[in-house]
């Protein structure tokens, strides 16, 4: 699903996701790191919203582990900064 908001009316759209088969998002955790994926519960909002009759279609989730020789010369971040104070 594709949704945001308009830039002149400032109201919230939602139409079919763009994503076809085979594309993919690819990351690299620089830390350890906990992961979820949530999808939409209606499904394809290309023909109707929220619908038990609506497609839904399954995500494939990869999780690979570097050859150490790629890693080799780098080293992690480091941890922020940030006093965890903001506003006070």
């Amino acid at each position: 699903m594709c949704t945001g908001f308009t830039l002149d009316t400032h109201q919230y759209f939602m139409k079919a996701s763009p994503v076809r088969p085979g594309d993919f998002i690819e990351f690299f955790a620089e830390i350890d790191l906990l992961g979820a994926l949530s999808t939409c519960p209606g499904g394809d909002c290309s023909s109707e919203h929220s619908s038990d009759t609506a497609a839904c279609f399954a995500l494939k989730i990869e999780i690979y582990r570097v050859d150490p020789k790629i890693l080799a010369g780098w080293t992690p971040p480091a941890p922020s900064a940030y006093s965890r104070r903001h506003g006070l």
